[in-house]
């Protein structure tokens, strides 16, 4: 299934203890209950990611396996009519037994956006980060570009106990302004925990002169958390899309 979530209340995608306001518990729920199950035995619906607390996805996939009768489209029209309303199912397929949501993706786009100005985002909120300081963006770009190839990420890792492999190719970042709103779109074939938000905090860095652009193969070479910028705030990371 392709979906969509605003993950403003949500405590993110994987299940977490003592609170069932989770993407995937959601899912759980409502298909547990279309299938009959009982609620100690639920069906497990696997996300091609793991978003964190407060951060959407356009695209997200999805795949659960199903003892059920209903089509396509009546598993499609039930879960829309029994999800919360800030989650939303787009498409539901039947795809192959050994399809996996995480393993066979081949890339993931995130998009984070920083909106700068006059007055505040009312309406945006609570989907954009609002910055006190106006960054040079051609300084961001720059920095973006020793980034982009295969890399120890390690530096952008959220997860200091991290044991596997942390090396990622990221293919493309690109940074648009369109008024106001400063977008950075991340591709690449996988994302280690905050890693998206840290290179966004770095890159912002380096736009407001904090660090300089050339500091960007260091940070990679010295392979420590404290190297790297600041974590970005969650409500302005969106997961846009997954490539198979």
């Amino acid at each position: 299934m392709t979906l969509g979530y605003d993950g403003t209340r949500y405590y993110g995608w994987e299940h977490q203890p003592n609170t069932d306001m989770t993407i995937q518990g959601k899912l759980e729920t409502v298909l547990t209950r279309m299938t009959g199950l009982p609620e100690d035995t639920p069906v497990t619906v696997i996300g091609a990611g793991r978003t964190d607390a407060g951060v959407h996805a356009r695209e997200m996939t999805a795949n659960v396996l199903l003892d059920t009768e209903m089509t396509e489209d009546e598993i499609l029209a039930y879960l829309n009519r029994y999800l919360p309303e800030d989650i939303g199912v787009s498409d539901v397929r039947i795809c192959a037994d050994r399809f996996h949501s995480r393993f066979k993706a081949k890339g993931k786009t995130y998009c984070y956006t920083c909106w700068y100005g006059d007055g505040k985002p009312i309406f945006d909120r609570k989907y954009v980060t609002v910055l006190e300081e106006k960054p040079d963006i051609e300084r961001m770009r720059k920095a973006a570009e020793y980034l982009v190839g295969m890399h120890d990420f390690k530096s952008f890792c959220g997860n200091p106990k991290m044991k596997k492999s942390t090396v990622r190719v990221i293919y493309d970042i690109e940074i648009k302004q369109n008024g106001p709103y400063i977008r950075l779109y991340f591709h690449g074939n996988g994302f280690l925990q905050h890693m998206v938000r840290i290179m966004t905090g770095t890159l912002l860095e380096a736009g407001f002169g904090r660090m300089e652009p050339e500091e960007m193969e260091k940070i990679l070479a010295g392979m420590e958390r404290r190297l790297a910028g600041p974590t970005a705030p969650p409500q302005g990371l969106c997961m846009m899309k997954v490539d198979y």
